[in-house]
This record gives C-alpha cells, structure tokens and sequence, in this order.
C-alpha cells in the first residue's frame, strides 16, 4: 500500500469531517493517535475538547446556541484499562461498557449502526489501541451505509498487530465536501508518524481547513510504561 503525506490528505480536502489517525513513532517509542473534528453549521462549530478523566468529551463552546446536542455531544476518547478507545460518536461508551463485559471490540460495534442523520448518513468510525508489557497493536473500524442507503449497513474492521515503526492509519467520515456528504471509501489510509509531538500537532492542526476545523486531540502513549502526553487544541477560545 502507497504511503500518503498526511499533510497533502489534509490540506487537498476542504472538508473530510471528524478524522482518526493511529499509529506507532518512527523511533518505536510511542503508540500514537490524533482525532479531530469540523463543522459546516453553526451547531457544529460551537464545540470545544474537554477533559473528563482519561479521556475527554465535547462541550458546546457557547451553550446558549446548542440546537441538537444528539450527534454532538459525547466522549470521543475513553480509556479501559490498557486500551483507549477513540471514536467520532457515542459508541464509545458502547466499545467501553461492553468491552468491560468481556466482548470485542467488533462484537460491541455490532450493536451500532451509521448516524441517523440522512441523507448524509455519517458513518461511525472507531479505533481501539492495545498497550500492556511492552507490546502494542490496535484496530480501526467504520460503519457506513450501503452508497447511501439507509437500509444496509456495512460494517468494515481493520487490525493492525505489531504496528511498523513510523507508520499509521487514517480513516475519516467522508471522502470530500459534497451535499449530501459522501462517505469515506476503501480502507484506512497508510500514512508517516513523527517522534516529535508537537510537530505532529501543529502539522494537523494547520493542514486542517481554516474555515470548517473545529478541535484537535493527540495523544503519544508510551509503550513501555503506558504513561502518556495529551495536547488538545480549540480553536473557539
């Protein structure tokens, strides 16, 4: 699979909506994973990343112009035990509360289903990372409706063991702007990681659209000891 400038992934697209990446640092070090989120209506662009635990969860920036808190509200990053969680929707506590029963992470997706929110139909897309005792591997899913048909759900998993030095995925809710949206296509995008955190961030965050970005998480886990750095970025103030 042809390796893809990140950077060119994200500047080329004027609206790839809320975005996954996953992957390992060149030097081995550190699993890595960045999600992000944009708007096009005002709803969507009232938001801001917040704390809560080890995770964190979307707040509407300013509460007196919330609409519909439905889609747009919840915890996009979670962590249980020795995995973290990152989606683009409530099915984070859907991965969590039944992984915590014992289940997998596509046994728990199975209970879901693409948003409700035709004719888009955004679908659901979710990683799930894996470090205990030195050793780390993760896994990236998304689920989409059948070329828009809401009666179909396609339901799509993708595993990633012994992750490659340097290399990571992209998976991102739709392929371009359009109206309604086209859903993302194919399977997660092979993309460079760097060692350097905040070269990182700050590559993300200004190759995402001025006009549509909204917030930006990261986070670099150590894989040796599982202690982690977490910069956040917003860009309501």
């Amino acid at each position: 699979m042809e390796m893809l400038s990140l950077e060119n992934e994200l500047k080329e697209n004027s609206y790839p909506g809320r975005g996954i990446v996953i992957g390992k640092s060149p030097n081995g070090k550190f699993a890595v994973t960045a999600y992000f989120i944009m708007g096009r209506s005002e709803n969507s662009r009232n938001r801001v990343f917040a704390t809560e635990g080890e995770g964190i969860r979307t707040q509407a920036f300013d509460p007196s112009k919330l609409v519909d808190p439905s889609l747009i509200i919840y915890a996009p990053v979670r962590v249980l035990g020795n995995k973290t969680i990152v989606t683009n929707g409530d099915q984070t506590d859907t991965i969590y509360e039944l992984m915590d029963k014992q289940q997998t992470f596509e046994q728990s997706l199975r209970t879901r289903e693409f948003e409700p929110d035709g004719p888009n139909y955004t679908p659901r897309i979710s990683g799930i990372m894996h470090v205990e005792d030195g050793k780390y591997n993760y896994a990236m899913s998304i689920l989409k409706s059948n070329n828009g048909n809401p009666n179909a759900c396609n339901r799509y998993t993708f595993a990633y063991e012994n992750p490659v030095n340097g290399e990571g995925h992209f998976i991102h809710t739709y392929k371009c702007d359009g109206n309604p949206l086209p859903s993302f296509e194919g399977e997660p995008k092979l993309v460079p990681m760097m060692d350097n955190m905040d070269e990182f961030t700050n590559m993300l965050w200004n190759s995402l659209n001025e006009d549509n970005k909204v917030s930006l998480f990261v986070r670099y886990i150590n894989i040796e000891d599982g202690t982690y750095e977490t910069k956040i970025i917003n860009k309501n103030k």
